[in-house]
């Protein structure tokens, strides 16, 4: 059975102190035991994920986290791995018990709000003790929701997800086309799907995968070929496609073979519009132009594949950087959701595509790199750039153009 990407999913975070029900909060809306719950303060650890459906939203993600109150140093280890879901979460659930409301809620909720995540305040245990109605009244006055629940209960679980459904960010709740804007209905794509060390056996890659279903959606059609094939493929059309669209990697080759009168660009590149900010890395992107031998950059892959020897964050980009600059640059790659809080070392961080995150992880990136004052660019821009194709490349997006030519 197929299953929706966790990337795709709304990212909601539960937060709050040790022991106030967070994990008997997520097996409750869950209706699975996901969780270990004890008495016991400190069960839960790492952060458990647990993806599901939650009717009418559709496909979400919730994720428990240890108590942010934890103690000693692998409570501070645990801390920190709770840190880094602020980073991907699109809804924040802060779980207080018994009343219990001081400083400490107080600094979760300005975290969350700080950074314009959606925030409910779910006061559990009411059974124990009630809200206190001045929190209640101020929170309100905030337009922050607040719920009693009684978790093992059930009892405010519908209030809870009624508060989820009206927390739900518009984008989510209307998912941005990957490319339904450049491909009208009625008109065809050529997907160019290169076959290599890099491609899953018997598979497409996912945003391959995704960007077939979003030409279908939008009541387009599509033409899948390899990069070999494509030039005999565009000679049997009676007329030409909307859009020819590559793996960043076979850039050279397709531009060549495809007209310059047809738009054309890369999945990756697809994919810093969905998932980020296409003209910050646009503008990333062209700092490249600064790069001096010996400069730090940031590779960051969201997925934790296992490398191949012609990996492209690991071997073909620098390769091209290397030949671009002219000398040897000194690369660092992290994977998964590890991001580092430091990023003054580096003259640059380059983000693969994030078919494997969501946009808000994303987005959380690009504000860090800002604040940092480092440039952030995306493996299909980067790829573009050093081999001179970057304004063809940018031919679908108007606002990137403009961007590109304003920097020059």
């Amino acid at each position: 059975m197929n299953k929706t990407p966790k990337s795709l999913r709304l990212h909601i975070g539960l937060f709050g102190r040790r022991n106030v029900g967070k994990s008997s909060l997520l097996n409750a809306l869950t209706c699975q035991s996901v969780s270990i719950v004890s008495p016991t303060a400190g069960t839960t650890t790492d952060p458990v994920e647990k993806p599901m459906e939650l009717l009418p939203m559709g496909p979400v993600l919730f994720i428990d986290t240890a108590g942010m109150d934890d103690i000693g140093a692998l409570g501070q280890l645990r801390i920190q791995k709770t840190h880094q879901i602020f980073d991907r979460t699109d809804v924040g659930i802060l779980v207080t018990d018994q009343g219990q409301w001081a400083d400490f809620e107080e600094s979760i909720l300005n975290e969350l709000t700080q950074r314009k995540i959606p925030v409910i305040v779910v006061f559990n245990k009411s059974d124990l003790a009630e809200p206190p109605a001045d929190i209640r009244e101020r929170l309100k006055a905030e337009n922050i929701t607040t719920v009693a629940t009684i978790a093992h209960t059930g009892n405010g679980l519908i209030d809870l997800r009624e508060a989820l459904v009206k927390s739900a960010p518009e984008e989510f709740i209307k998912t941005p086309s990957i490319l339904g804007d450049l491909v009208p209905s009625g008109e065809l794509a050529v997907l160019v799907v290169p076959i290599d060390k890099e491609a899953p056996k018997g598979r497409l890659i996912l945003p391959q995968v995704q960007s077939i279903r979003d030409i279908l959606d939008n009541d387009g059609y599509c033409m899948v070929v390899k990069e070999r094939e494509l030039r005999d493929a565009l000679d049997r059309l009676k007329r030409p496609p909307a859009l020819v669209v590559t793996d960043s990697q076979a850039f050279l080759k397709v531009a060549a073979d495809t007209p310059s009168e047809v738009l054309m660009t890369s999945f990756s590149i697809l994919f810093a519009r969905l998932k980020g900010d296409l003209s910050e890395f646009v503008r990333g992107a062209m700092t490249i132009d600064t790069l001096n031998p010996g400069d730090k950059i940031l590779i960051c892959e969201s997925c934790s594949h296992h490398p191949s020897c012609e990996d492209i964050g690991r071997v073909k980009i620098p390769r091209w950087l290397h030949q671009y600059v002219g000398g040897d640059l000194d690369f660092t790659i992290i994977q998964g959701h590890d991001f580092p809080d430091d990023l003054t070392a580096f003259k640059l961080v380059i983000h693969c595509g994030g078919c494997m995150t969501n946009r808000r992880e994303m987005l959380t990136r690009i504000l860090h790199c800002r604040r940092a004052g480092v440039p952030i660019a995306n493996y299909g821009l980067t790829i573009a750039y050093t081999l001179g194709i970057f304004q063809r490349a940018l031919g679908p997006f108007p606002a990137a153009l403009d961007v590109y030519n304003q920097c020059q």
